[in-house]
């Protein structure tokens, strides 16, 4: 779609397509639809993002909860978001689905000691990583203290809602072509 269907959107449908470019984030879509009409992709991004600094520390932790584990139980369901699913099968060559059996004990071991000290899951832009380069962060920034983690982790957050957005919103380049 392109931002004028995007600023077309009635309410409902707004919070229906955008609920999730933050994962389980309506709230977020319903705050932002008040913004309309958007002049492109960039200002509905940068009205995202505004929402997400403007939250109280608890309130991003709040989002940071909402995020599944990195290879864990609802990879191994199949209950992720659609979004998840792709992001997460995307991360390398082969996806973070196809882990070998020592890549998965780590990544457990590393995803229960991360969450035990901050108590939220480690969030990283998968597909902007690989398996090895997500196993190095996840290690690496468990050593961060929980405010500089928190910054991060909604750093990454942000990161994986341009992409999202990006997958359903046509910039004005693709449009024209």
């Amino acid at each position: 779609m392109d931002i004028s269907t995007v600023n077309s959107l009635c309410y409902e449908d707004f919070v229906d397509t955008f609920g999730n470019v933050v994962e389980r984030g309506p709230l977020m879509a319903a705050a932002v639809w008040s913004h309309r009409p958007f002049s492109n992709l960039s200002e509905l991004e940068a009205h995202i993002s505004d929402f997400i600094d403007k939250l109280p520390e608890s309130g991003k932790e709040g989002i940071l909860r909402c995020l599944p584990d990195l290879a864990g139980r609802d990879l191994q369901r199949g209950t992720l978001s659609r979004e998840s699913q792709d992001e997460q099968s995307q991360a390398g060559d082969t996806g973070m689905a196809s882990l070998s059996p020592a890549e998965t004990t780590r990544m457990h071991q590393l995803n229960a000691d991360y969450k035990k000290r901050f108590g939220f899951p480690f969030v990283i832009c998968a597909k902007m990583s690989d398996k090895a380069g997500i196993l190095r962060q996840l290690a690496e920034r468990s050593g961060n203290d929980l405010s500089q983690e928190r910054e991060c982790a909604i750093s990454e957050v942000k990161k994986i809602c341009c992409l999202r957005l990006r997958n359903l919103v046509l910039s004005e380049t693709r449009n024209k072509q």
